[in-house]
């Protein structure tokens, strides 16, 4: 794993009354797994299961693949007043390019969900990605998984690439790349930075 120089951006703000930020680690691993045991949406249309016991830990622990460069990965937790996972975010900067910032996980609580807290949220996320120095944000999002196709396109997300047959639990996905520009420039520009997206990679 290849990173750029260390990162020291603070958390992101919370814009919901009633929740604070703060980076999950060892000592956030338990009430991580509480909170994807208690919302396994997300986990069925991934992985064709509930979270399992060690999905937390993973979350916390698992690496980028080998030779990627990055500056710093954050798992971003939304906490109520008790102490309890509302929602969480994985974002890594400058993720394959400087300026590319990444969003691998983003999940709100079953719980909160119709209420508004999704775009809420993520347009806090790419407010501070862009404040500090995100010119793109990536991610990619599962064909067949409706909802989360339609959120992101509503969030100005557009497919650059679909990678086929990637291997998620139990189930087999087609995985659409996608990008939004945050400070201007083409997509020709973004294919530029990051060659892997390229529809014919």
């Amino acid at each position: 794993m290849t990173a750029h120089p260390a990162a020291s951006t603070a958390l992101p703000v919370s814009p919901i009354a009633g929740l604070r930020t703060v980076e999950i680690g060892d000592d956030g691993e338990a009430a991580l797994q509480r909170f994807f045991e208690a919302s396994p949406e997300y986990f069925v249309i991934v992985t064709g299961a509930p979270a399992e016991p060690g999905d937390a830990h993973e979350e916390i622990h698992g690496e980028l693949p080998e030779g990627w460069p990055f500056t710093k990965k954050w798992l971003v937790g939304y906490l109520d007043e008790e102490g309890a996972v509302q929602a969480v975010a994985d974002v890594v900067s400058d993720l394959l390019a400087p300026g590319v910032w990444h969003l691998g996980l983003f999940i709100v609580a079953t719980a909160r969900h119709g209420n508004g807290d999704a775009p809420v949220l993520y347009r806090s996320l790419e407010a501070w990605a862009r404040q500090n120095g995100a010119c793109w944000m990536r991610l990619g999002v599962v064909q067949g998984n409706a909802r989360g196709q339609r959120f992101w396109e509503r969030m100005g997300f557009v497919e650059v690439r679909k990678r086929e047959a990637v291997a998620m639990g139990k189930l087999t996905h087609t995985l659409r790349v996608m990008a939004k520009p945050l400070a201007g420039g083409s997509f020709d520009d973004y294919l530029a930075l990051v060659p892997r997206d390229r529809p014919e990679s």
